[in-house]
């Protein structure tokens, strides 16, 4: 009998070495690449948050750690941002603030409600394809 007969009349594909089709083979080198591109682009990112290292040292650097708003961590000094007086104000017991031009309600939740260290504003946003969010605020000394 032929081959052809024994494989119910499909011809045989051809196998690597360890029993794989190639087609299969080729399939999981793709998956392998894209995996590792993913983990290289991860590592990128999470070092671009202090590209030049002066947060590490910061004597507030455990303290912006800890930082916390009802919304969860605000993450570090690195993430956030500093906010001009102009930037944001208080109206009725709410906050807004001025990012890119535009002004945007800081949710409740989103306030962190422990004293000020550093004394100027400061800004934790989110940016994604619906908009911008305020994941934490803290208020500044307006001084």
């Amino acid at each position: 009998m032929t081959d052809w007969i024994e494989s119910g009349g499909r011809l045989a594909r051809p196998r690597s070495a360890n029993g794989t089709s190639a087609r299969r083979a080729g399939l999981m080198m793709v998956v392998l690449g894209l995996t590792m591109s993913v983990l290289v682009a991860a590592v990128q990112i999470a070092q671009a948050r202090d590209p030049d290292g002066r947060y590490a040292n910061s004597p507030l650097k455990e303290w912006f750690d800890r930082l916390r708003s009802g919304k969860g961590p605000c993450c570090s000094d690195a993430d956030g941002s500093a906010v001009s007086d102009v930037d944001w104000e208080s109206k009725d017991g709410h906050y807004r603030v001025r990012l890119d031009g535009t002004w945007i309600d800081v949710p409740d939740e989103a306030v962190v409600t422990e004293p000020n260290r550093v004394g100027r504003a400061m800004v934790w946003p989110i940016k994604s394809y619906m908009g911008v969010t305020i994941r934490c605020f803290m208020p500044g000394s307006m001084t």
